[in-house]
């Protein structure tokens, strides 16, 4: 249930029992009471004298003559006062009247009237009426009677009043600290979030979209390391552009980044999900596939990687190299790495001796 939907005792947890134990403490019995409706003639005579002498008190206070503001103000505030005035002889303080000292804290504490003001103003208005009190009870004992009972009732009061304050400032600190708490959390996904892509960034090849060289040995090394464990077979590719110096002498640099760009992406499409591709810097390329055998590198990058360069109509060819370790066992990372290189130069050797002919027919 939402707070608004509940009452302020029931916010509070005030019941008849409770206010039966506020009252047991102050010592707060039907004498006292009966003292206090026995007053409130006296009071009621005066009430009107009383409300204003408190007023022209209050309104010397520079503090509370601010908070007051305005005349309207002015004259709501001395209603709701005596009525309050004659609520304290009134000889009844059953839940209804714990709620309306309730709702009197809460709406002090909203417009800002700090504690030390309100205690002001309950001994101003305290003096004030034990004046009166001692001026129109000449018997003694009746006036100690009726003043012990006012003191011991205002007090009474005070207990609510203060908790009505003492609840709306841990609900500040509450709603403070869910609010800090929020934007902790705020930040910390920003930074999270910010920590991933300098991440990224710091992983990926600014050019192509690919890994790059930098966490190749790392991600090799636990790319072995996971195969060993489920004993299966790593590959690696190599791949070298055919000719790439030629391509940024003679066409430009635009050009040799417009054919990287198209490796990467190709690369991209035709690797599974599991598989790491790496720009090694220049126009060398180097794919790890798990789970993979040198034979299925082949047919991924000898078949379905040259189709999809043929399918964007490239005019630069490749090297590729392939090397395979496992499953029973396992070159170091180096090893790996250098027969997957070692590999692809001799497809490279390859290509130039089929390419000599064409010059020299030329």
């Amino acid at each position: 249930m939402r707070q608004t939907e509940t009452t302020l005792l029931e916010q509070m947890k005030i019941s008849e029992f409770e206010i039966a134990h506020r009252k047991n403490l102050f010592d707060l019995d039907e004498a006292d009471l009966g003292a206090l409706r026995q007053a409130k003639g006296i009071i009621d005579s005066r009430i009107d004298e009383i409300v204003a002498r408190f007023y022209e008190t209050q309104t010397s206070i520079p503090e509370i003559a601010l908070l007051i503001g305005d005349a309207d103000t002015l004259n709501r505030l001395r209603h709701a006062q005596r009525k309050y005035v004659i609520d304290l002889f009134s000889g009844l303080y059953d839940i209804e009247y714990v709620n309306n000292r309730l709702r009197i804290g809460l709406v002090h504490k909203r417009i800002g009237v700090e504690p030390k003001l309100y205690l002001s103003a309950i001994f101003t208005l305290k003096t004030l009426l034990i004046t009166v009190l001692r001026s129109e009870i000449s018997d003694d004992d009746t006036y100690h009677l009726t003043s012990t009972a006012l003191e011991k009732l205002m007090m009474f009061d005070v207990t609510l009043v203060f908790d009505t304050y003492i609840r709306s400032l841990l609900a500040e600190i509450e709603i403070s600290k869910q609010k800090s708490d929020e934007y902790a959390l705020h930040l910390e996904n920003r930074v999270r979030l910010r920590t991933q892509q300098l991440e990224e960034l710091s992983r990926t090849d600014a050019l192509t979209g690919l890994l790059n060289v930098r966490h190749l040995t790392d991600t090799l090394t636990s790319c072995l390391r996971a195969s060993q464990r489920r004993a299966e077979t790593i590959a690696v590719v190599y791949l070298d552009i055919n000719d790439f110096k030629q391509i940024n002498d003679t066409q430009g640099h635009n050009k040799g980044d417009d054919v990287l760009r198209t490796l990467g992406s190709s690369i991209s499409r035709v690797s599974r999900s599991e598989d790491s591709c790496f720009r090694c810097g220049g126009d060398e390329f180097c794919i790890i596939m798990p789970d993979c055998t040198g034979e299925d590198a082949e047919q991924v990058y000898r078949t379905r990687l040259q189709e999809e360069l043929a399918s964007r109509g490239v005019d630069f060819s490749i090297s590729i190299g392939v090397a395979e370790t496992g499953p029973t066992e396992y070159l170091e990372p180096e090893e790996l790495l250098h027969k997957a290189d070692k590999s692809m130069y001799a497809d490279k050797r390859r290509h130039k001796k089929r390419s000599e002919p064409e010059k020299e027919t030329e």
